[in-house]
């Protein structure tokens, strides 16, 4: 289904984005990789799955290295036709006690950054009158979490600006959509998983359950491969006029 097509996924070599740009790999789109951590195994796994596969080393909080990133992308493949904006980070205080440069970097890395790739794609995904922009918010971009000030804020302004490209580019091939994932067993979830075991005595897996029983009525984790085929979709015939929405995949969470 996107055989010629790349996908630029942010925040993409392990967890949700490596998820992301594995199914968006096995439909045949090239990927270009961004973040830290084991490159090289996320390459290897691409490559394994037979596309053509770069990566960009970019810090999504610096408007340079953003800048720098997408001539790269251009560079390398043409352009980029699927922008996936996944590159969060975390900080767990209350307001009054909440560090402003943490809250800095928040914002910086899971909004500004979907602002500056976003905005240095639309000019060629609306020349060729097709292109998709993910961006991957949150159930925390519906709803809030005592303690996550940085992050619900973030993640609202993700919705918000969802909405508005989408709104900027209805009459066009060019659409997008926020993804608003629950609890998602990634690195970053594990952290908090770690944590609230070390603050209560508990074992890993009951703070998995403690954890899920707070926030998400199936008590399950969902996956990066369930998130993979929530994008594909969106990337298909099918959702052309799938605009401007924040699709929650969470379990139930913010049913309640």
């Amino acid at each position: 289904m996107l055989q010629g097509k790349t996908a630029l996924v942010t925040g993409s070599t392990s967890g949700i984005g490596l998820g992301l740009a594995k199914a968006l790999a096995r439909q045949g789109a090239n990927i270009v990789l961004n973040g830290f951590g084991d490159i090289d195994g996320a390459r290897a796994e691409l490559l394994a799955i037979g596309v053509q596969v770069a990566y960009h080393g970019a810090d999504m909080g610096r408007m340079a290295d953003i800048e720098d990133l997408m001539k790269y992308s251009a560079a390398q493949f043409g352009r980029v036709d699927i922008l996936v904006n996944n590159a969060g980070i975390q900080h767990v205080d209350d307001v009054q006690d909440f560090p402003p440069a943490r809250w800095d970097a928040v914002i910086a890395i899971n909004l500004t950054s979907a602002f500056h790739t976003a905005r240095l794609a639309l000019p060629a995904m609306r020349s060729a009158n097709w292109g998709r922009i993910i961006n991957l918010a949150s159930v925390h971009g519906l709803v809030g979490s005592a303690g996550k000030s940085a992050y619900v804020a973030a993640k609202h302004g993700l919705v918000g600006l969802t909405k508005v490209i989408a709104l900027e580019n209805a009459t066009t091939g060019v659409t997008c959509n926020a993804i608003c994932p629950g609890w998602v067993l990634t690195p970053l979830v594990q952290q908090q998983v770690d944590a609230k075991a070390a603050q209560h005595g508990l074992s890993n897996e009951q703070a998995k359950q403690q954890l899920l029983r707070e926030k998400e009525p199936s008590m399950q984790f969902t996956t990066p491969e369930e998130l993979g085929e929530l994008a594909l979709f969106l990337c298909s015939p099918a959702a052309n006029n799938v605009r401007g929405v924040a699709w929650n995949m969470d379990g139930g969470w913010a049913a309640q």
